[in-house]
């Protein structure tokens, strides 16, 4: 706990703020956008990405608020920020484990220009079949031979079709199974030596359940192999990543709060669009400078998740003099209930939840598949960084414009023009042509995700009640963002899986055109409610006031004098 007496540097405090969320979104921006790209090179389908992609929203959703919970209960919130970075970067490396499915894919991402065939290929009924090629059969033994060939018809209609990557356990359990037949059907069976093949039996049956599902994976292909083990990393990775953000951010708002300047806690939000445009850019133009390899059985695509490590580790002497403070009268749980009820209670405000829902399932289908589009058409890992640079740009440059759009349009209009200008977005990556193609449309994310939060922001001043702003944004960026994401990638995969990736970005761009034509008539029937915003009461200088109280004192006395005068010559000229 903190001490009144205790001077608190509001000024430091925001530069170690401002520094850690530089820091922390360059190291996500190095590997993030480029992780489907990796995915694609280890040889996933795009359902499989989908699913990868989407289980790392889903497990964000649930876990964010419960381990910012438990740190702030438990009062270790210094040791949370300090273990996950550690761990995350350490875990992130145990994605390059998992060798490609084909061995060709490896040497063939570097000429991204060829690119355009997927690891697998697709039939005509939708199912997927692998195009990595079968081993061919070992040739046989004479005594194999012969004993094979003295299998009757009957015996090869009842026994099952095995395959060359069968486990022995099951091959031990048909050979033993086919003994028993045998002795049953040509001699008798002894009391003590059935006893005995029975619990042998048992014995065997019991072992061979137990390897049940190891024998399943053995015999996988090897790409869901490389599947199931890149979900079990992924899911690791963002167990101990995602706690990290609100973490931070509760830490310095309670210290603002008891400094009385939770006001300017919204200004670290620009230093995180300003490193997040550095590191997506930086680390597509390092990339682009390297050798296809690093060594024999390192591609080049690594230097992503070696980024991300070590600007992880480079954030923990920030963590060091962070300024954390712990306010145990606030629940954080009672919060996010209450401002649940106020999103609920407005119907402009539900209208705004499903706008950033549909929203945020678009744009999980352009982050996921944006470079896998732009990858088919030649564009190597320079266009990508620095066309996700100028997106990020683009949209910290909104607050800069704010002022005179809201001039011009309300904010439940401005909802409507930032999802058209992500439609129309959209619609443009289904056409790109060459490799500098989609840096046109990267500059409209000013007007698209830019505009989309900052109506978002006004929408949460209008419903909350004093204290209760963040825990409002919190339901849109939790539940919105995460759960539309998570919906958006298991939705995008299976799309492209079936229908390519141009179709993806058209039927995005058809749905979000849609609801912008419905969303101004749903504005038009929903009445306007309008609350008092306690905290700009509050907040107005007392000065003012007192100012207005003595005009309006001063007012009055003029007019009554007025009127008394005005009685007293009406007096005099009737008596005259």
């Amino acid at each position: 706990m903190m001490r009144r007496n205790k001077q608190i540097d509001v000024r430091h405090a925001l530069a170690l703020a401002g520094t850690f969320s530089f820091v922390s979104s360059c190291a996500k921006a190095c590997l993030l956008p480029f992780v489907t790209l990796y995915l694609r090179q280890l040889g996933l389908t795009p359902a499989m990405t989908g699913m990868v992609m989407g289980t790392r929203h889903f497990i964000s959703l649930v876990w964010t608020p419960a381990a910012s919970l438990l740190s702030k209960l438990y009062n270790k919130r210094r040791l949370l920020i300090n273990g996950s970075l550690v761990s995350s970067a350490a875990v992130a490396l145990l994605l390059l484990l998992p060798p490609p499915a084909d061995v060709n894919t490896q040497g063939n991402t570097c000429n991204v220009s060829g690119v355009k065939v997927a690891p697998t290929q697709k039939l005509g009924d939708g199912a997927l079949v692998s195009s990595t090629p079968e081993t061919p059969p070992a040739k046989m033994r004479p005594e194999e031979a012969d004993s094979q060939s003295n299998v009757t018809p009957n015996d090869m209609n009842s026994a099952p079709v095995s395959s060359s990557t069968s486990s022995p356990h099951t091959v031990i359990s048909h050979q033993n199974s086919s003994a028993m037949v045998g002795n049953h059907s040509n001699a008798p069976v002894r009391n003590k030596s059935s006893k005995m093949k029975s619990k042998r039996s048992v014995k065997e049956e019991n072992e061979q359940t137990s390897f049940d599902f190891l024998g399943s994976l053995n015999m996988m292909d090897i790409q869901h192999q490389i599947f199931f083990l890149v979900l079990i990393i992924m899911s690791v990775w963002v167990f101990l990543s995602a706690p990290l953000e609100w973490t931070v951010e509760d830490g310095l708002y309670e210290y603002l709060d008891f400094a009385d300047a939770s006001d300017r806690h919204s200004s670290t939000g620009v230093w995180g669009l300003l490193g997040a445009a550095c590191g997506v850019g930086g680390a597509g133009l390092l990339v682009s400078q390297l050798s296809c390899l690093l060594s024999a059985r390192t591609p080049r695509s690594a230097v992503h998740f070696y980024c991300y490590a070590a600007l992880s580790v480079l954030a923990l002497p920030v963590v060091f003099y962070f300024p954390l403070h712990l306010n145990k009268k606030r629940d954080r749980a009672n919060g996010l209930l209450k401002a649940m009820q106020l999103v609920r209670g407005s119907a402009r405000a539900l209208l705004c939840a499903v706008t950033t829902l549909l929203v945020a399932v678009a744009c999980s289908a352009v982050d996921n598949f944006l470079l896998w589009q732009m990858q088919d058409h030649g564009s190597t890992e320079l266009h990508m960084g620095l066309s996700l640079s100028l997106s990020l740009l683009s949209q910290a440059s909104f607050p800069l414009l704010a002022r005179h759009v809201s001039k011009l349009l309300s904010p439940g209009r401005v909802l409507a023009v930032a999802a058209a200008t992500l439609g129309l977005q959209c619609f443009y990556y289904s056409f790109l042509w060459g490799a500098w193609a989609a840096l046109p449309a990267q500059v409209l994310s000013c007007f698209s995700s830019g505009a989309l939060w900052w109506a978002v922001k006004v929408q949460c001043e209008d419903i909350a009640t004093p204290g209760a702003e963040r825990s409002v944004s919190r339901v849109y960026t939790s539940l919105s963002l995460h759960l539309g994401g998570g919906l958006g990638s298991f939705a995008g995969g299976f799309v492209v899986q079936r229908f390519g990736l141009e179709w993806l970005f058209r039927g995005v761009a058809v749905g979000l055109t849609a609801w912008c034509a419905c969303l101004p008539l749903l504005q038009w029937k929903t009445p306007l409610q309008r609350r008092i915003n306690y905290s700009r009461l509050l907040a107005a200088d007392a000065s003012e006031v007192s100012d207005s109280e003595s005009e309006q004192e001063k007012d009055w006395l003029d007019k009554a004098m007025d009127d008394d005068r005005g009685a007293n010559n009406n007096g005099r000229r009737t008596n005259h």
